[in-house]
């Protein structure tokens, strides 16, 4: 290297050191400006950014896996931790913070109270109401369900893409993805207006002549079903499509010639090969079925016991906040399974990828 370049090297280095420095600097004033009405978000931010800046310049590396993490941290790691904490408070009707409290000021003796005092009374709670075990057992079937009617739906779709030929296969995909430029909510009231007694289905099969009095379909789980299937169509037939895409024709072409039909070259051959994409499209079903709040709501009645509708009403109706939260951190714990096997499997895929 030249010395030229050495030398530019070190000025740029020195500048972007110098530039979080100052950027550090200018964090800490913000914050103490604003420390009379408590607002520190821009200065803390002008903080991570600095720290951001020095990292990258000290290790490059570690500087860019540090901010997944980062993100990790603020925006999933410390909102849990918060939710933890309002599920072992006192129970009050919305007037957070919940008790108890942590006194900086009272040191140590004020950290060993703030602990001392949580409980899991709130858990007992659940645990004792079978209102909130039903709605889990409730929420699993569905979402199970769900998951299994949307992956019979979805396979055909995506083998049929995958068969079509290449210039079909942009306007075939961009038929899937085409619902999500329209918003969810006006097209789970669209269902609403097609599953009523007066909607269009209805309609129609009484203009068929197949019904002679309009069919109860919405407020039930058959629309909940509908409801669902049609939201995370997509999400099961693009990993699936991603997998098929790549099959290598020459394996169905090898086992014909050993004298499989297609119907034997499909279960011998094209399934096994799919299933990694099989099994991330039923994660990516599964896991948001499992917690759904504004399907049921609108298209299930209240037979619909979902764990969704329930964390809604201790959240804005009885205004619960620590059981609502004690719901929430079951819900969670019980999504870590699906959310654990679905990294392995998406890990899986990427070795056997490379």
């Amino acid at each position: 290297m030249r010395f030229s370049q050495t030398l530019e090297s070190a000025y740029a280095s020195k500048a972007d050191l110098v530039l979080a420095a100052l950027l550090a600097v200018a964090g800490v004033a913000l914050i103490w400006l604003n420390q009379a009405d408590g607002s520190h978000f821009t200065g803390g931010l002008l903080i991570a950014f600095a720290v951001f800046v020095a990292a990258y310049r000290i290790n490059r590396r570690l500087a860019v896996i540090a901010v997944p993490y980062l993100w990790l941290l603020v925006f999933f790691l410390v909102p849990f931790i918060i939710v933890v904490k309002i599920s072992l408070s006192d129970p009050a009707i919305a007037i957070p913070p919940y008790t108890p409290t942590l006194e900086m000021s009272e040191g140590w003796t004020g950290l060993k109270s703030f602990f001392g005092n949580l409980d899991f009374e709130n858990f007992e709670f659940l645990a004792s109401d079978p209102l909130y075990y039903t709605a889990y057992l409730s929420s699993a079937k569905i979402a199970i369900i769900s998951t299994a009617i949307t992956l019979l739906v979805a396979f055909p779709i995506a083998y049929g893409m995958a068969k079509a030929s290449e210039e079909w296969r942009p306007t075939l995909m961009m038929l899937v993805i085409l619902p999500f430029w329209t918003s969810f909510l006006i097209r789970v009231y669209a269902w609403m207006g097609i599953l009523g007694r007066e909607g269009f289905l209805n309609s129609f099969l009484l203009w068929l002549g197949i019904i002679d009095e309009p069919l109860t379909m919405l407020n039930t789980n058959f629309a909940v079903y509908v409801g669902i299937v049609y939201t995370y169509l997509p999400f099961m037939i693009l990993p699936i499509y991603a997998t098929l895409e790549k099959l290598d024709v020459s394996l169905l072409e090898a086992a014909e010639d050993l004298g499989c039909t297609r119907t034997q070259g499909f279960w011998l051959v094209t399934l096994p090969l799919s299933m990694p994409g099989i099994i991330a499209g039923c994660f990516l079903v599964f896991i948001p079925v499992l917690g759904e709040f504004v399907i049921p709501s609108l298209l299930g009645g209240s037979d619909t016991l979902m764990i969704g509708k329930i964390l809604y009403e201790e959240f804005f109706s009885n205004r619960d906040w620590p059981v609502a939260s004690a719901v929430a951190v079951i819900l969670l714990l019980i999504l870590v399974v699906p959310i654990v096997l679905f990294q392995r499997n998406q890990q899986k895929q990427a070795e056997a990828d490379q």
